[in-house]
């Protein structure tokens, strides 16, 4: 999809300057910042989500669940 963007002739002319010493366009500077802005708010949703869970069910294990520090950093091996 394609946008029309309005901005004053000199802050383009200083974005093209700051995207060109990264390496990049001005158009992929713009996704980028589009695609970070938008992934905040997923990041925050999983924020709230998490505060909800450590609220609402923490310390809810199973009946008779013990953790054991060992076995919880063997790594491709079937625990004892």
């Amino acid at each position: 999809m394609n946008i029309t963007l309005s901005a004053d002739k000199e802050l383009l002319k200083k974005a093209r300057s700051v995207a060109a010493r990264q390496g990049t366009s001005l158009n992929q500077m713009i996704r980028a910042y589009l695609e970070k802005v938008t992934n905040v708010s997923d990041l925050e949703e999983k924020a709230d989500e998490f505060a909800y869970l450590a609220r609402e069910k923490a310390g809810a294990s199973q009946p008779g669940f013990v953790f054991h520090r060992e076995e919880a950093h063997i790594r491709g091996e079937e625990s004892p």
